[in-house]
């Protein structure tokens, strides 16, 4: 909304709470910013800002010094213990994460025996999927006993990931990544064991591209962590760091503003006329270097003019709910007779991939998926997918539909929202007046109208097989792909 038109919406209102605002994502920072501005018209307007883990003295700074009220939820007592992988005997090599956690675990155990108490249920992060299978085989070959081991990724079933919920026997020992730290608590937790690393999206202004780094946690996630095993009854926390270095990390975790492409951002403000993104009243400025990035994505797409204003094109690209370069595939597309496939393959990577590959079963769901495969061009086999999952659609009921995609390693829910995203950017360029075509579209328009959003991310294959792009970046063709050994120049 622009900022007139969120006045005439809060007039109606007298009162403003912002929930979950230690989150810092883009739109928390943008509406703190709004308010910010919009206060000394409306000061009968009251804002409640909340959350559990919020730097209250700097949000007390940016709205006047405003009162801070600490209300205390009801938790236990948790005992810290600090492991960091270090071996006690000096003729030995360090400990692996893994050996830590299994100590952490060996001294759970003779503690219950010793107080005669119940085994507790432990919660262990990890980096990644990757990690929690490599950790999740490791303690399987432990041999625990009445011990349930229960990994927690964003790539499992839902089904799988529901497991946690469900009561069980014995012990259950979660592995879970930093999904279980604020977006979903784990029920029953008596013990926590935190490594202190996790990956965080950053962008990179060098490679322009947005990176997953394993980085250490800052103490408020660590914080977080730890409150995990305090909901039920006292509980541990195992920290396979030193309190040291827990001392040494920043006290909270870089808001999004400042580890983000922010090309989305400054055209959503001049498409808004909010004026100067170097002077709107963010809570935390983000790095000028970020900025000037954002401006010349924008001004490779034309949607910005050099002077730094936005552009007929800009604007009809500010109203997607997407990233710009995704948005300018669908503007072009309709240029180039695509539009109806191009809203497929966009809605497609806007979402989550929702073709599954349950580790035990990667052979069969590869053999499943690979009826959707286009020699060519792995945006193809997007519309493959689509048009199979579509005409199932049509002739199967509900429960038939989830059968389908059962068997064919394909997750409901996401192919669900594959087809919502779809239809909100269908409305929106109907909106736009983008005209769909009739006839299938050919591979050489579709990959133009990609090219568009695409441009700087071309590269040629050079003599040591690695593809060279611009501001000579180097890369390969991700290693899961079809089409890695093809070997395209």
């Amino acid at each position: 909304l622009a900022e007139t038109q969120f006045d005439r919406f809060l007039n109606r209102y007298d009162t403003l709470i912002i929930d979950e605002a230690h989150e810092r994502s883009l739109n928390i920072d943008f509406l703190l910013g709004l308010l910010k501005n919009l206060l000394p018209k409306r000061p009968d307007l009251k804002v409640i800002v909340t959350s559990a883990t919020i730097e209250p003295d700097k949000f007390s700074k940016h709205f006047g010094n405003a009162p801070i009220i600490e209300v205390s939820g009801r938790t236990f007592p948790v005992a810290m213990k600090y492991r960091p992988l270090i071996s006690d005997d000096q003729d030995s090599a360090d400990l692996s994460i893994q050996q830590c956690i299994v100590e952490c675990l060996r001294e759970i155990e003779q503690e219950e025996r010793a107080s005669a108490k119940a085994p507790g249920d432990i919660l262990v992060f990890q980096v990644g999927e990757r990690d929690i299978r490599e950790t999740a085989k490791f303690l399987r070959e432990q041999n625990f006993r009445d011990t349930e081991i229960t990994p927690l990724y964003a790539r499992l079933s839902h089904a799988e990931q529901s497991r946690v919920f469900k009561s069980h026997a014995g012990r259950r020992i979660v592995l879970a990544t930093n999904v279980a730290e604020t977006s979903l608590t784990v029920p029953g937790i008596r013990y926590v064991i935190d490594p202190g690393t996790a990956r965080i999206s950053r962008y990179s202004h060098r490679s322009k591209v947005q990176r997953l780094p394993i980085e250490p946690i800052s103490q408020a996630s660590a914080e977080q962590r730890k409150g995990r095993c305090g909901r039920v009854a006292k509980g541990i926390c195992y920290r396979l760091y030193s309190e040291e270095d827990f001392i040494a990390r920043p006290a909270y975790t870089d808001p999004e503003i400042k580890r983000t492409n922010l090309a989305s951002v400054i055209l959503q403000m001049l498409s808004l006329r909010l004026g100067d993104i170097n002077t709107f009243p963010f809570l935390q400025s983000p790095d000028k270097r970020f900025i000037n990035d954002g401006y010349k994505l924008l001004e490779e797409l034309g949607a910005v003019s050099k002077d730094r204003t936005i552009t007929d094109f800009g604007k009809k690209l500010a109203g997607f709910p997407v990233d710009p370069r995704l948005a300018s595939m669908l503007v072009v597309a309709a240029e180039h007779n695509c539009l109806r496939e191009m809203l497929i393959i966009v809605a497609a990577i806007a979402t989550q991939d929702p073709r599954e590959r349950p580790h035990e079963k990667q052979q069969a769901a590869d053999e499943k998926h690979a009826q959707w495969q286009h020699e060519q061009s792995e945006f193809m086999s997007y519309l493959n997918l689509w048009n199979s999952y579509e005409e199932q659609r049509q002739l199967l009921s509900s429960s038939q539909l989830r059968n389908f995609c059962k068997k064919n390693f394909l997750s409901f829910l996401r192919m669900r929202e594959w087809r919502d995203t779809h239809r909100q950017l269908h409305i929106h360029c109907h909106q736009l007046s983008l005209k769909e075509n009739k006839q299938a579209a050919g591979y050489d328009a579709i990959h133009r109208a990609l090219l568009y959003g695409l441009i700087s991310q071309i590269g040629q294959k050079d003599e040591k097989q690695q593809y060279t792009g611009p501001r000579q970046r180097k890369f390969l063709v991700f290693p899961g792909s079809r089409l890695r050994k093809k070997g395209f120049k």
